[in-house]
């Protein structure tokens, strides 16, 4: 799974990598070395203004919550349990299949953590140290991801802004490379050339959509040992990925 990930980029730098036609300052999100699960992360998406039925999609870089709620859950609870969804059945699973098929984003990231259970030298007891996985040559990764719009039944009117959630999740994969070496599970991403296809609400071919996707930096990826300081989800800052002396 992918349960933490870095996101630092300012969103000046994301309207310019990803194309973005329309953002709001207002809604800028901190830097974040540390993004775990119920965290705002931003999300680059396309679609159409409610407004303007017929128009042409516009791509947004717009602030969601990590943990998918389906449109039909009873309450945003469940959203924590769902910040990853497996490729291999995403097309079928009833959370997640509407947006896999309609409302697919790109989740900018700096790298992502994960753990290994590994013995300790001094107390002898089994410990899980994290690892910061990111690409060899640091650029941004397109983290694919799916979002949803829940719909508060507490709230009376719809333009009130309390009405809707809008939540996310990472579509993950079986782990290669210096991945696998630590966990059995990573995130898939999306080349630049493949962004528009994917974004595309109006592209809905599930076949050609699982094809698109790809290990992130083509597999071209660095492994770390950092501190368990990041193991806190209050603990933040670029500490978090100075690598652990071997």
């Amino acid at each position: 799974m992918c349960g933490r990930y870095a996101s630092t980029r300012s969103p000046q730098d994301l309207v310019q990598l990803f194309q973005v036609t329309d953002w709001r300052a207002e809604e800028a999100l901190a830097p974040n070395w540390n993004v775990a699960p119920t965290d705002n992360v931003w999300a680059v998406l396309e679609r159409v203004p409610r407004e303007r039925d017929h128009a042409a999609a516009e791509r947004e870089l717009r602030p969601l919550r990590w943990g998918l709620v389906p449109s039909w859950a009873k309450d945003p609870k469940a959203g924590a349990r769902m910040i990853n969804a497996r490729v291999e059945t995403v097309h079928e699973k009833p959370a997640y299949r509407r947006a896999f098929a309609k409302r697919r984003c790109l989740l900018p990231a700096d790298g992502f953590y994960e753990w290994q259970q590994v013995k300790d030298v001094a107390g002898g007891k089994p410990r899980k140290q994290p690892y910061f996985i990111h690409p060899e040559d640091e650029q941004v990764m397109a983290l694919a991801g799916l979002y949803e719009y829940w719909r508060n039944p507490e709230v009376e009117q719809d333009d009130d802004p309390a009405a809707w959630l809008t939540t996310c999740t990472i579509v993950t994969t079986e782990a290669t490379d210096a991945a696998g070496r630590v966990h059995p599970r990573m995130p898939l991403a999306l080349t630049p050339d493949h962004y528009d296809a994917w974004l595309d609400p109006h592209h809905q071919n599930t076949d050609d959509l699982r094809g698109l996707l790809t290990r992130p930096a083509d597999g071209h990826l660095a492994v770390r040992p950092v501190s368990q300081a990041v193991n806190n989800v209050r603990n933040n800052g670029p500490h978090l990925l100075d690598e652990l002396p071997r």
